[in-house]
């Protein structure tokens, strides 16, 4: 049988969000991209998107619910079931997962007795794993409602699953203080973090991360002195590439090591300064194979 249609809220729940709402909305030149922010609203309200959500999306944007439904379910952000006050997310990419991020995970599954995207039995906690968190020089991270809890262990992380669980502070690492998901989800809608001090509180990327920003720069590489430093990339024509101080080997290559004493082989540029005469899609003059698919 079709799905009886959502039912509405209550009435003095939807005023309150008609009256968030129409706020986001003038936000945009066109309603229809406040969807977005709108979805983390209706999820603010209910901790996960509902039907009466969708519903209440579609209608204020003139949308169908299919389209707000599709939109809804292509982005892993809006939840799709009731879910836990602290979605924590284990990241179990490349490093995190060597460095102990599966091991998190998988203690974290039977501590709490949940599986991926499960919720404990008082509704505290919704477990995941997740993909990178842009926070590797601190692997193995671990994100409760978004914020970071670095350098983990599964001893540690086990810890942290039974404070909020026991409704003790924690505290991360880094960033704002830790919030409820409900709390997140109106941030994300736009709203502003009305808690004492919390958005003077902040955090940065760590110097293993800076490194190669630091190097594209020239600067000395952190423990190396200051004689090591990235020769700045020149052009063929012996001019500097981007470059403010006038360094050019007049190659067209870098050192291969990074260091001034080290000479890059001659007329050899790296594939990504090599100058393309031509693209492989190019088909009057393609510059790759033309075999056809499967050959």
């Amino acid at each position: 049988m079709p799905a009886l249609p959502a039912p509405d809220y209550p009435v003095d729940v939807r005023a309150r969000l008609e009256a968030d709402a129409k706020e986001v909305i003038a936000r945009y030149p066109g309603a229809r991209s406040a969807l977005l922010p709108l979805l983390h609203l209706v999820q603010a309200e209910e901790g996960h998107v509902t039907r009466t959500g969708i519903r209440f999306c579609a209608e204020l944007l003139d949308l169908t619910t299919a389209e707000v439904t599709a939109v809804s379910t292509f982005y892993s952000m809006y939840r799709r079931k009731a879910s836990g006050d602290y979605q924590v997310g284990v990241c179990t990419n490349t490093l995190c997962a060597v460095m102990g991020g599966d091991a998190i995970f998988e203690e974290l599954e039977e501590h709490l007795g949940v599986g991926n995207g499960e919720t404990t039995e008082d509704g505290a906690v919704t477990l995941e794993h997740i993909e990178c968190n842009a926070a590797c020089d601190f692997a193995p991270v671990v994100m409760v409602n978004w914020e970071f809890f670095d350098n983990q262990t599964p001893r540690s992380a086990r810890q942290l699953v039974d404070d909020l669980r026991a409704g003790r502070t924690v505290e991360p690492t880094r960033g704002a203080p830790l919030c409820t998901f409900k709390e997140t989800a109106r941030m994300l809608a736009g709203f502003p973090d009305e808690r004492p001090n919390a958005v003077e509180a902040t955090g940065g990327a760590g110097p293993a991360s800076l490194i190669g920003l630091r190097l594209a720069k020239g600067e000395a590489v952190p423990g190396r002195g200051a004689d090591h430093v990235i020769a700045p990339r020149s052009t063929t024509d012996g001019t500097t590439d981007g470059t403010t101080d006038g360094t050019t080997d007049g190659t067209g290559g870098e050192p291969p090591s990074g260091h001034p004493a080290d000479e890059p082989p001659a007329g050899h540029p790296s594939s990504h300064d090599a100058p393309q005469q031509t693209a492989a899609s190019d088909d009057q003059h393609p510059a790759g194979p033309t075999a056809e698919e499967g050959e």
